[in-house]
């Protein structure tokens, strides 16, 4: 029978990767007392320094970024309403010419 694998929360496995990093633990003592294997532990590390750069943004970077998100999410919605609003109009239009009005 085939054991179930373990899945680590994201602050688990910073945990883990800080324990090797700031308290010395060997890689091989942490494989050993979580059960990984040292493969898991190595991408873990990688993962984790690669997103580094984002702990160091500056905050108004990243609201910039979702101001930036909301205005395109506004454009949309308003260029939505705009086209319905044009159609709406025409229809009315039309009716005015059917019945004589225009």
């Amino acid at each position: 029978m085939r054991k179930k694998r373990k899945s680590y929360r994201s602050d688990e496995k910073v945990s883990i990767i800080r324990r090797h990093l700031l308290d010395g633990v060997q890689v091989s003592d942490l494989c050993d007392e979580y059960t990984l294997q040292p493969t898991v532990y190595y991408r873990w590390q990688k993962t984790f320094f690669e997103g580094g750069s984002a702990a160091f943004e500056k905050d108004s970077t990243r609201e910039i970024k979702q101001l930036k998100d909301s205005i395109k999410q506004l454009e949309n919605q308003l260029s939505r309403k705009n086209d319905v609003l044009a159609e709406v109009m025409e229809d009315y239009v039309n009716c005015k010419k059917k019945s004589g009005a225009l």
